[in-house]
């Protein structure tokens, strides 16, 4: 990079980024080292012992880092600090020596949701506006980008790996990296990354990504894990600290308050730890190892006995309607054709062509998730299908799926939702000790709860034909079958499920 003027410099003047409304305040004592010190400048030894506390390393680099990861508090100030990195790469770092006459460098601003990414755009949409040194730089001005003299453009942009290319970037910001997690890709943050980092390599900017941090998996807590305070990886800077470290005026009362009523969120939240009793569900690598590549939906055949699952929904708000059909042979269950219908749509619509899927592969009842009650079993019964609650809440479903897939015992069609679903579950273990399975926060789960329903009652024949004797015998009659019953009962049981596999 060739800089017209230091981070330092800018840092200090009034006109630049140095006024109190920007980062000139004694509260942003600790952002502006990380800046000066990742823009490859030299600390003084009060800088270098704040640096120290920050990153875990002795000395700072000594030139440009290559990523600058930051693992903060909320409310720690990052959006505003990074808005300066992004006008300082804009507008006071010259490029002409790497780019083609008439070509654009770019700072992308990436966030799960546009809304985000525009914290960071209006920070510096304030800067290009109120810094008097700056303001002659601004060009022009749209609702997603800023285009400068300095033949820069900083752009917001959601986060998609298929959005991280095809540009010349100057530096790329990630914000609240930690929870990019989407719905068509099972790793997104690490696809972003891979997509980011050779729009880079012409210009040597600067990678960065921000975020408070959450689970013990992704591309934030791996970086973090590999170069923090490591004097071998100079080139990626990795960053951890408080809210209250990098924002001293945060009330303090708030904080606590929020650690007496969750220690474990108010600890990732606050104190920027990762959190330890969030864990992955399970390993990409099991998965991959399930899927039947190319396989979207396997043709009913004659010979076998299917069964299906359905999480039913109401179609007016965000989560989809789904059914799985699956079939067992040996101890294998496969999955053999799932249907995801997205909202809006008419219930009573999409429960007619889950009849019909029924009917092409002779399932003449379902289990599924209890919700919608007394409505969702009539709709299925008035196109000849049963339906029956399934006695197993969700979390104990995806318990319960995990052996079958670690010992190959369950066989996935290669559907991107169902895969991308799997692989966001998190174990979540609750200060009781109890585990529990689910989506992350603001995802949906609907496609992988009926593909992991369907596989859990193939793996269980024997189990459910037994309950569902039980329980109907229990239900009708009131009587209760004596020790020898059941065991009668479970042995014809046995004889039905073997001559159904064969």
């Amino acid at each position: 990079m060739r800089a017209l003027i230091t981070m330092r410099q800018a840092l200090a003047r009034p006109d630049y980024f140095g006024g109190d409304d920007m980062l000139g305040a004694d509260s942003w004592a600790a952002w502006r080292v990380i800046l000066i010190a990742a823009m490859g400048e030299d600390l003084t030894p009060e800088e270098r012992t704040i640096y120290r506390d920050l990153t875990g390393l002795d000395k700072e680099p000594g030139k440009p880092v290559r990523e600058l990861w930051c693992a903060i508090g909320r409310r720690g100030g990052k959006s505003r600090a990074i808005a300066v990195v992004a006008a300082y790469l804009s507008a006071c770092v010259d490029y002409r020596h790497v780019l083609a006459p008439g070509q654009k460098g770019l700072v992308p601003i990436m966030a799960a949701s546009r809304d985000q990414a525009a914290e960071i755009f209006n920070y510096c949409m304030g800067i290009f506006q109120n810094c008097s040194g700056l303001t002659e730089m601004l060009e022009s001005v749209t609702a997603d980008a800023i285009s400068l003299k300095s033949r820069v453009e900083i752009q917001v942009r959601t986060a998609s790996y298929k959005r991280a290319r095809g540009f010349t970037a100057v530096g790329a910001i990630g914000d609240e990296v930690a929870f990019w997690m989407a719905e068509n890709s099972a790793n997104p943050d690490l696809e972003i990354v891979r997509a980011l980092r050779p729009s880079l390599m012409t210009t040597g900017g600067p990678l960065i990504m921000i975020s408070s941090p959450y689970a013990r998996r992704g591309q934030l807590f791996e970086t973090w894990r590999r170069s923090y305070g490591n004097n071998d990886r100079p080139h990626v800077l990795v960053v951890q600290a408080s809210s209250k470290t990098m924002n001293p005026s945060l009330p303090q009362t708030d904080i606590d308050t929020a650690y007496e009523e969750d220690p474990e969120a108010a600890a990732a939240e606050y104190g920027a730890q990762f959190r330890s009793d969030i864990a992955a569900y399970i390993d990409r690598d099991v998965v991959n190892s399930a899927i039947m590549l190319g396989m979207r939906e396997l043709p009913p055949q004659r010979s076998m006995a299917y069964r299906g699952f359905c999480d039913p929904a109401g179609g007016s708000g965000s989560d989809a309607m789904t059914m799985a059909i699956g079939h067992r042979e040996g101890d294998v269950c496969f999955l053999d054709h799932l249907a995801v219908v997205q909202p809006p749509f008419s219930p009573e619509s999409v429960v007619g062509e889950f009849a019909q899927a029924c009917g092409r592969y002779g399932v003449r009842s379902l289990r599924g998730d209890k919700w919608g009650g007394a409505f969702v079993v009539e709709a299925f019964q008035s196109h000849g299908v049963s339906y029956e609650p399934s006695a197993l809440p969700k979390s104990d479903i995806y318990r319960d799926l995990l052996p079958l897939l670690n010992s190959g015992r369950a066989k996935l069609l290669d559907d991107t939702k169902l895969i991308a679903q799997l692989c966001s579950l998190e174990r979540r273990t609750a200060r009781g000790g109890r585990d529990s399975i689910d989506h992350p926060p603001g995802q949906h789960d609907d496609a992988c709860n009926a593909a992991a329903g369907v596989l859990v009652d193939l793996a269980d024949l024997e189990g459910q034909s037994v309950t569902t004797v039980l329980t109907h015998i229990r239900a009708y009659s009131g009587y209760e079958p004596t020790p020898a019953e059941i065991t009668h009962i479970r042995n014809s049981c046995a004889a039905l499920d073997a001559a159904l596999r064969q």
